[in-house]
C-alpha cells in the first residue's frame, strides 16, 4: 500500500485526525484510525473518557508530520478513510492508543477488511486490548472518566473576578480570526469551560463572516486569512496558558494567550498581521509596552498591514517654554524662548466633560490642580502631533508637558481630573505614554478619585467684596489690619486693575495698584486704547494672570475697588510696570502707599532708558506745572502789567461742608502726605495700648472748646487727631472736627482721649485739612439746590487727585475762616497746568447750574478774572439758564 505524508492539524476525537498537506496547508483530509473507535465529545454531554481519549491522541500528533496508509474507506455519506499512522518516534497508531486503553476495537472490525494482513493486525490489536483491560487502563478504568464541560459563561464579570490573576491551562479548539479563538479552559481535572475569547492587546483583520440578522455575507479584510492561518499553525489544539483579564461590552472574555514560546499577540504584531488595541491597554498594564515595541518593529520593516506606511520624518519636536495661562484642565497657553505665545492641548487626555452632569462639577478643581502645578513654571514641551481645525476649533498642537521629569498629563489622570481619549486606530497624534494613561485612568476609577468619586465636590461660591462701596469699606478695614493677604489673579482688567480671588477669605474683589497711573486699554473693538494702554494690559496679563500673589490693602475707591500694593514673587507689580515705561507715578497715591521712593526710582530708570511711554522723553523739558505763568493785560491799577505767578498744588478733597460748600483739602507731597502717613501709623500703634493716664480725658472730662484731642471716628473705630468745637455738658458729648480730614462728628466724652502734644500735636505736624473756597463762584441759598451742588462736586472730586490753582491766600485768617481761594483741575487731565480756568471744575459747576458767577466779585477776582476767565464763566452760566439746569430750572433766580 502506498505510504503518504501529512501534517496533523487537529484531532476530532481519540480515533480521528484532520490532516493537511505539507506543501499546501489549505488542502485538508480526515483520517480515522482503522478498526477502532473512541468515546465522542458532544455539546449535550461528553461520553465517559472522551476528553482523555482525544487528549492522548492530540498530545501525540498535533502539529507533527506523520506518515500514514489507508486500509479501507466507507463510501456511504461523507467518504471516510481508515488507516494506520506512523509517528517519527516509531510509534504506530492505533496500536499505541489500544495498548494505553484510550480506544477499543470495533465490534464489526473483522468485517472491514478480511485479508490475511488485516486478520493478523486485528489479532495483535485484540491482544493489546486484552492486556489494557487486565491493567484497567484508560477506558477500562473503573472511575475518573467524567469531565463536566460548560459551553457558556453565564456571568462573565463574575468569572473574571474569580479567575483574574490565576493562569489557567487551556487548549485552543478553533481559531476564528487572528485575535479571537475558541478555547477550552481547564478549571480542574473534572471541570472545563469552552468559550470564545479575544486575544488581549491586539486587533487583527476580520475574516469573512455572515450577519445573523440579514444573512448578508461580509468579505474578509485584507490579510485576514494570513493572520488567521498564522495563529492556527501555531496554536491550533496546542496547550496554552490563559490569563483572564476582562470582558468586552458584549460580555465576551478578553484573555492573554501564551504559548510556551511566548505571547501569540506579540508574534502576530511582529509579523505585521495585527495592530495594537488601545482599548485593552488598561487591562495589560506594563505588558502593553512589549506589544507596542513589537508593532513598531513591523512598522519600521513595512510588512503586513504596515506595507507602504509613511512615517513622519525626524523625531518629536521638543522645546523649553513657560506656562502663561491655564484655559481648561487639558488646554494651556505657553510662551517659548522667542516670546511667541500659543495655545496647546495635552496629548490624549480630556478635561471633565462639561456636558456630563457627573463630571462637570469637577472642572474647576481640575483646572485649579493644573494651575497650581504649571502656572509660571518653566517646562519641557514635546510636540506629539497637530490637530487640524474642525467644527469650530482652531488648529493646535497636542503636546506632552514634562515638569521636573514628570508627565503632567499623567498626573492629572492619576488624580482623577482627566479622562483618556480613545483614539481612532489610525490616529498617531497621541501621547507616547498612552498605555500608562489608560492604566492610570482605570486605577483612578477603582480608587474613586476626582471626577470618578460618587460624591460631587463642594460648590465654591466667592463673596464679592467689591459688590458695593459699603461692603468694600467694611472689608477694607479688615484687610488693612493684615500685613499681606494671599490671593490669586483671576482676571486682568487693565494694566493696573485686576480681579483677585482670596482663597483664605473665600472672596473675590477688584484690586487697583496704588502709586501709579497706567494708560487705559480698549474695552471693546469700538474703543481706542490710550498710548501704551494695550502694552500695559498685555504686560500685566503676561506676568500676573492666574499667579499666586500677595496684596497689601490701603484704601478703597468710590466704586468699591480696593487700592493697594500687589506683590508677585515678593516684587511690587507697580514697580515692574514703571520700569517698563508702561505707567507713570501718581505722587499722592505713591506717598500714601509708602512706596514712593521705590516707584519714583523705577520711573526714573524707565525715563533714562527711554522705555514705553518715555520713548521720546526729553529731560530738558520740565514735567511739572509749578513754573507756568499767566500774563494779564494792563489795567489802570497799581499792578498793571505785572506778571501773575501761578501757584499750582497737588491736592485731595477730604470733605465738603454741606452748608457753605467750602472744601477741606489735603496737600500732596513728601513733606505732607508722607509725614501724615508716618504719624497716623504711630498714632494707631499708640492707641492700641496707651498708658493708663491717656485712656480717658483728665478727670473724665469735660474737654474745653478749642482743645486738641484724640477722637475715635465712629465709621471705622480708628483714632484721629481732632479739635473741640463745642461741648454739651448735660449729654456729656462734644462736637469735634478732625483736623487732618475736615469732617466733624458729635462724640461722647468716653470716645475722647488726650492728644500728646510732643509726639502727635500740631507742633509736631500742623493740621493737614485746609479749608478752601472755589474762586468766582456763588452757591444757591436754597437747601435743595445746595445739596445738589454738593453731590455733583463730590462726584467730580471724591477720591481723585486734583490740581489746585491758588488764586488768593489769606495768611491772617482765623482758625475757621477760608484759608485759600482756588480753581480746581483734574490731575490726570492732559496738560492740566496749561488749561484756562474756564475749563476747570469751577466752570463745570457753573455749566451744570450748581453755581453762578458771584454777583459781587472780590477785588482779586476782578483783577485775575478780567477778560477771558469771567467771560467764559458767564457764557456757561447763560447756557445753563437757557437749558434750565440746576438752580435755573424755574427761571433766573439772580433777579431775586
Amino acid at each position: 500500500m502506498p505510504v503518504s505524508q501529512a501534517k496533523v492539524k487537529c484531532v476530532l476525537s481519540g480515533d480521528t485526525l484532520v490532516l493537511t498537506s505539507v506543501n499546501n496547508p489549505d488542502q485538508e483530509r480526515t483520517l480515522s484510525l482503522a478498526f477502532v473507535s473512541a468515546p465522542r465529545l458532544r455539546r449535550e454531554g461528553d461520553e465517559p473518557y472522551a476528553f482523555q481519549s482525544r487528549d492522548f491522541l492530540r498530545r501525540m500528533t498535533v502539529g507533527k508530520v506523520i506518515q500514514f496508509i489507508t486500509l479501507y474507506s466507507i463510501p456511504t455519506g461523507a467518504k471516510r478513510e481508515y488507516g494506520r499512522v506512523y509517528l517519527q518516534s516509531g510509534e504506530i497508531l492505533p496500536d499505541t492508543a489500544v495498548s494505553e486503553g484510550w480506544v477499543k476495537l470495533r465490534e464489526d472490525a473483522s468485517r472491514r477488511d478480511e485479508s490475511d494482513d488485516s486478520r493478523e493486525l486485528l489479532e495483535n490489536l485484540q491482544r493489546l486490548e486484552d492486556k489494557a483491560k487486565s491493567s484497567s487502563k484508560g477506558l477500562w478504568s473503573s472511575s475518573g472518566g467524567n469531565v463536566q464541560t460548560s459551553y457558556e459563561v453565564p456571568d462573565p464579570k463574575a468569572f473574571v473576578g474569580k479567575w483574574k490573576g490565576k493562569p489557567l491551562d487551556a487548549i485552543v479548539e478553533k481559531v476564528l480570526a487572528g485575535d479571537r479563538m475558541i478555547v477550552r479552559m481547564m478549571l480542574s481535572a473534572t471541570e472545563h469551560v469552552q468559550t470564545m475569547v479575544l486575544v488581549a492587546g491586539i486587533k487583527a483583520p476580520m475574516t469573512k463572516r455572515t450577519h445573523p440578522s440579514d444573512g448578508k455575507e461580509q468579505p474578509a479584510e485584507p490579510l485576514a486569512h494570513e493572520s488567521c492561518h498564522f495563529v492556527e499553525t501555531r496554536l491550533m489544539q496546542r496547550t496554552v496558558k490563559v490569563d483572564v483579564l476582562g470582558t468586552t461590552p458584549q460580555g465576551g472574555l478578553i484573555c492573554s494567550v501564551r504559548h510556551p514560546n511566548g505571547s501569540i499577540a506579540e508574534f502576530l504584531l511582529k509579523a505585521g498581521l495585527a495592530r495594537c488595541n488601545d482599548f485593552h491597554s488598561s487591562l495589560l498594564a506594563g505588558d502593553m509596552a512589549a506589544l507596542r515595541k513589537a508593532e513598531k518593529l513591523a512598522k519600521d520593516a513595512r510588512i503586513g498591514l504596515f506595507k507602504g506606511l509613511t512615517q513622519p520624518k525626524g523625531g518629536a519636536e521638543e522645546l523649553d517654554a513657560t506656562i502663561t495661562r491655564i484655559q481648561t484642565a487639558d488646554t494651556v497657553y505657553l510662551r517659548d524662548k522667542t516670546g511667541e505665545e500659543r495655545r496647546v492641548s495635552l496629548s490624549s487626555i480630556r478635561q471633565p466633560k462639561p456636558t456630563d452632569p457627573k463630571q462637570a462639577p469637577f472642572s474647576a478643581d481640575a483646572k485649579e490642580f493644573l494651575r497650581k502645578k504649571l502656572i509660571g513654571k518653566h517646562v519641557k514641551v514635546i510636540i506629539d502631533g497637530r490637530k487640524e481645525a474642525n467644527e469650530g476649533y482652531e488648529a493646535r498642537d497636542v503636546v506632552t508637558i514634562m515638569l521636573n521629569d514628570k508627565n503632567v498629563g499623567l498626573q492629572l489622570v492619576e488624580a482623577g481630573y482627566a479622562s483618556v481619549i480613545r483614539h481612532r486606530q489610525d490616529d498617531q497624534d497621541r501621547s507616547p505614554v498612552y498605555d500608562d494613561l489608560l492604566a492610570a485612568e482605570v486605577k483612578a476609577q477603582a480608587e474613586q478619585k476626582g471626577m470618578w468619586s460618587p460624591k460631587p465636590p463642594a460648590v465654591k461660591t466667592y463673596q464679592d467684596y467689591s459688590e458695593t462701596l459699603q461692603k468694600a469699606k467694611i472689608q477694607s478695614s479688615v484687610l488693612q489690619r493684615q500685613k499681606r493677604v494671599p490671593a490669586i489673579v483671576d482676571y486682568v482688567k487693565g494694566g493696573s486693575r485686576f480681579t483677585l480671588i482670596l482663597p483664605r477669605e473665600n472672596a473675590k474683589l477688584t484690586f487697583v495698584l496704588s502709586g501709579i497711573r497706567a494708560p487705559r486699554s480698549a474695552r471693546n473693538a469700538n474703543e481706542k486704547s490710550e498710548p501704551f494702554g494695550q502694552e500695559a494690559h498685555d504686560f500685566a496679563n503676561r506676568r500676573c494672570m492666574q499667579r499666586e500673589v500677595e496684596i497689601s490693602v490701603e484704601a478703597v475707591d468710590k466704586v468699591g475697588g480696593f487700592i493697594g500694593t500687589l506683590y508677585l514673587n515678593r516684587e511690587n507689580v507697580a514697580k515692574l510696570l514703571l520700569e517698563e515705561g508702561l505707567a507713570s507715578v501718581h505722587a499722592y497715591s505713591a506717598e500714601q502707599s509708602g512706596n514712593a521712593n521705590e516707584l519714583f526710582a523705577a520711573e526714573e530708570r524707565a525715563k533714562a532708558a527711554r522705555k514705553g511711554m518715555w520713548h521720546d522723553y526729553d529731560p530738558s523739558i520740565t514735567d511739572g506745572v509749578d513754573d507756568l505763568t499767566l500774563t494779564e493785560p494792563a489795567t489802570n491799577g497799581d499792578d498793571a502789567g505785572a506778571e501773575i505767578k501761578k501757584d499750582y498744588r497737588d491736592v485731595l478733597v477730604t470733605h465738603i461742608d454741606p452748608t457753605t460748600v467750602h472744601l477741606k483739602l489735603q496737600m500732596i507731597g513728601p513733606s505732607t502726605t508722607g509725614a501724615l502717613t508716618s504719624l497716623m501709623s504711630a498714632f494707631a500703634s499708640h492707641h492700641r495700648s496707651p498708658p493708663a493716664s491717656e485712656k480717658t480725658l483728665p478727670g473724665g472730662g469735660p474737654p474745653k472748646a478749642g482743645d486738641y484731642v484724640s477722637a475715635r471716628f465712629s465709621d471705622d473705630g480708628e483714632w484721629y487727631r481732632a479739635r473741640i468745637r463745642r461741648n454739651d455738658r448735660e449729654a456729656k458729648k462734644a462736637d469735634v472736627v478732625f483736623i487732618d480730614y475736615g469732617n466733624s462728628e458729635t462724640l461722647p466724652w468716653t470716645e475722647l482721649r488726650p492728644l500728646p502734644p510732643a509726639t502727635f500735636g500740631v507742633q509736631k505736624l500742623k493740621a493737614q485739612a485746609v479749608e478752601v473756597g472755589l474762586s468766582y463762584l456763588q452757591f444757591p441759598s436754597s437747601r435743595e439746590y445746595a445739596e445738589e451742588a454738593v453731590r455733583f462736586l463730590q462726584d467730580l472730586t471724591d477720591g481723585k487727585p486734583l490740581v489746585a490753582s491758588v488764586d488768593c491766600e489769606d495768611k491772617d485768617k482765623d482758625k475757621d475762616a477760608v484759608a485759600l481761594w482756588v480753581t480746581l483741575f483734574e490731575a490726570d487731565q492732559e496738560g492740566a497746568g496749561e488749561k484756562k480756568e474756564e475749563e476747570s471744575i469751577n466752570a463745570e459747576l457753573v455749566a451744570e447750574g450748581c453755581a453762578m458767577v458771584r454777583r459781587k466779585l472780590r477785588a482779586w477776582e476782578l483783577r485775575r478774572g478780567k477778560g477771558s476767565i469771567l467771560d467764559a464763566l458767564r457764557q456757561r452760566e447763560e447756557r445753563a439758564k437757557e437749558a434750565k439746569r440746576g438752580m435755573w430750572e424755574y427761571g433766573d433766580i439772580s433777579d431775586d
